[in-house]
């Protein structure tokens, strides 16, 4: 506990507890043939909705914590900080038990040789929400661990100690006191962790968790001294770049030096079956170099935006359902019958920082430092890549400029680690802004078909969605989840029917495209969300109903429907809904849930010279316990822009096999002079976290093409809008 070096190793949970967790590890054909692979899905469909996440553990605190002789606490965090404010969160979580002064406690990334590291990496919103008890718990144990040394060694009983400010002092005799670092460095032995569970604080009694702490990486940003992956430098490194291919799905079918090693600068050239890659003094002298290279490549695809949205379309009668209650086929036939289509496109991630990664091979060990989500898939993949044992890879996250789920890519790493096991040197491996565009992984383009039967009393009888998308996490996992699954449980986040309705079905079609998809933040959320909840004003204005009114009809009287309830009229509340929109502006509104978070916003908008323009977005969230106030509102205005970015101008096209798109001109994202004022309410209570980091993204889309039918009369089914 007292080595600033090495920490023990740590909590380490398997792929298959991963997926037993979630119901899908362990089917087997016995299983598939008493429950039926319907009957499973629908049950992985509701876990996956309910937000279930693999749970953690109670910990050996000395995983996660050192103590340094100069009293300060150093907190080793199996997640990535990519600007989302978790490691001040968790610092938050972690000081309240353990008694520490918030200026005392330092956060590092943890690295798969030492501290905690959770195979899920930092995905999915789970973060806080997933580690709030398993982190109260380790830093409760340290405390008492240092409670019972500290008796020890003051003689007294340790319930007669008091811990506070960093220190163990005894009650009634305040001059008795041992600092932190003092029990540490008087201790011998090992440190045992109490075998019953610890006393957590109440409430009432939080002075961390709760208040607006300040960041703890602001320092380190400002001045410089945070490490990103792109900066990540070592002595006598070189410097590497790959030669891509021309067009998507073209492979290397044959590869010659040519005139590439004699180039200014060039180290090494690494050719290998499908690869061919350069090894330089400069990362300017790598990439020239490649131009010499003799390349014969495939032809590959041809394809055209068209042929994607050609290729995303739903049929009726495939996929999997994901949400089946009541008799929706039978119900749809009654009443007045409404129908809709809407889509959504390939989408960049368009992160400031492009992927990177610094590699050292060396026989005894193999060193990586990357900006990564994942640093668990990244040493299984560099270790497969070398012919290395995992156990001998070691991998550091650094700070990420941004992930939004590109960060879950090891291509960086792969490719520096070959050059360096070539070279015998450390070699860095930073993609240029034009390969982040035509050579990564995107959102996958949907396609959603809604269908709703309404009574005369304007209350829905039944309603239908059935959507397409290319894979989000199929691209991750093993071909056996897909089978068993069918549909990708990420390419429908967000897709189900949260309102009470009888009669409601999900059906979740997925779409092999020749073009790589995989994670974006959100996942599927705001292309579901924007299908959904338009179509639920759609009903509205079918049914002559207002469409606050008409979706609070609609709300069960259980915990969700009591949420979303108060999170929709507070949101409508603060936004003025009911009362006149400012001249030549009108409102829209939506809601989502996702994550266990429930999320209600209202958009201002107007048209200016045929574009859309958002002036004002009010947001009401209900994630319960709130850890850092100042932190979550970040996280929803961030969110919100994002969201914003692609319901008004984002879109990877395709054209003769390539991505249109090599630079930001081409990619237009949000300005800050576009950029409304977004106003944030946080409206949750209870007792635990839940997540933020994507739900703020869903009814962005929604809520826009909303209010632009308040004011236009056009109902816009596809983003971007245009008008």
């Amino acid at each position: 506990m007292s080595d600033p070096v090495t920490p023990k190793k740590g909590w380490r949970p398997t792929r298959r507890q991963f997926l037993v967790g979630l119901g899908v590890g362990g089917v087997g054909s016995v299983g598939a043939l008493a429950l039926g692979l319907p009957a499973i899905r629908l049950g992985v469909a509701r876990a996956v909705d309910d937000g279930l996440m693999p749970s953690g553990k109670s910990l050996d605190p000395t995983v996660w914590f050192e103590l340094l002789p100069d009293d300060r606490v150093r907190l080793h965090l199996p997640k990535a900080e990519m600007g989302q404010g978790i490691h001040t969160a968790l610092a938050q979580i972690a000081a309240e038990e353990l008694e520490v002064p918030w200026e005392r406690l330092e956060v590092v990334h943890a690295n798969t040789a030492h501290g905690p590291v959770d195979p899920r990496g930092t995905s999915g919103s789970t973060t806080v929400a997933g580690l709030y008890q398993p982190l109260r718990e380790a830093a409760a144990n340290l405390r008492e661990m240092l409670r019972a040394e500290a008796a020890r060694q003051l003689g007294v009983p340790a319930e007669s100690l008091v811990a506070a400010g960093g220190t163990m002092s005894v009650r009634g005799q305040p001059e008795r006191t041992l600092r932190y670092g003092e029990v540490v460095a008087r201790h011998t032995g090992a440190w045992e962790v109490p075998e019953q569970p610890p006393t957590l604080k109440q409430a009432k009694d939080f002075q961390f968790i709760g208040q607006s702490m300040p960041r703890v990486d602001l320092e380190a940003k400002l001045t410089g001294q945070g490490v990103y992956g792109y900066d990540q430098r070592l002595p006598g490194m070189l410097y590497g770049a790959t030669a891509r291919p021309p067009r998507l799905g073209s492979t290397l079918r044959a590869a010659r030096e040519g005139r590439a090693r004699q180039q200014p600068g060039v180290v090494e050239v690494v050719i290998g079956e499908g690869f061919a890659s350069v090894a330089a003094e400069s990362r300017e002298q790598a990439h020239a170099a490649l131009a010499h290279l003799e390349l014969e490549w495939s032809e590959g695809e041809a394809l055209q935006q068209a042929d994607i949205e050609a290729l995303t379309t739903v049929k009726d009668g495939e996929g999997v359902l994901v949400q089946d209650e009541g008799d929706v086929p039978e119900q749809l036939g009654r009443g007045k019958s409404l129908s809709a289509e809407y889509r959504t496109p390939l989408a960049a991630h368009a992160h400031l920082e492009p992927q990177a990664a610094l590699v050292e091979v060396k026989p005894e060990r193999v060193r990586v430092w990357m900006s990564t989500q994942m640093p668990l898939n990244v040493r299984k993949q560099v270790a497969h890549a070398l012919e290395r044992e995992e156990e001998s890879v070691e991998v550091t996250p650094t700070y990420l400029g941004g992930g939004f789920g590109r960060r879950l890519d090891a291509h960086a790493a792969i490719e520096a680690a070959r050059l360096s096991r070539a070279t015998g040197r450390p070699v860095h491996v930073g993609w240029t802004r034009a390969e982040e565009f035509r050579q990564g992984f995107f959102r996958p383009p949907t396609h959603h078909v809604l269908r709703a039967s309404l009574e005369e009393s304007g209350r829905v009888l039944a309603f239908e969605h059935h959507q397409a998308s290319g894979d989000v996490l199929f691209s991750l996992l093993p071909e056996a989840a897909s089978a068993v699954l069918g549909a990708d449980f990420g390419a429908w986040r967000g897709a189900s029917i949260r309102y009470a309705m009888a009669h409601r079905r999900v059906r979740a079609q997925r779409v092999k495209l020749p073009v790589p998809t995989a994670t974006w933040r959100g996942l599927g959320l705001l292309a579901n969300t924007f299908a959904l909840e338009s179509f639920m004003d759609e009903l509205a204005h079918a049914a002559g109903e207002d469409p606050l009114a008409f979706r609070l009809k609609h709300l069960g009287e259980d915990e969700l429907g009591r949420r979303m309830r108060r999170t929709l009229e507070a949101a409508a509340k603060q936004a003025g809904w009911g009362t006149a929109a400012p001249e030549g502006r009108a409102r829209g509104l939506a809601c989502s849930v996702d994550a266990r978070t429930v999320v209600a916003q209202v958009a201002e908008v107007s048209v200016e010279e045929d574009r859309v323009r958002v002036h004002r977005i009010t947001c009401a969230v209900d994630c319960g316990l709130v850890i850092n106030p100042d932190g979550a509102i970040a996280q929803v205005e961030g969110g919100i822009t994002m969201a914003l970015g692609s319901t008004l101008s984002e879109q990877i096209a395709l054209k003769d096999g390539q991505v249109e798109a090599e630079n930001f001109h081409q990619y237009p994202l949000l300005t800050m002079r576009n950029a409304p004022d977004i106003d944030t309410l946080l409206v949750g209570d209870g007792d635990k976290p839940m997540g933020l980091g994507e739900p703020p993204m869903g009814p962005v889309g929604a809520a826009v093409a909303n209010a632009l039918f308040a004011l236009t009369g056009k109902r816009l089914r596809s983003l971007p809008l245009k008008l």
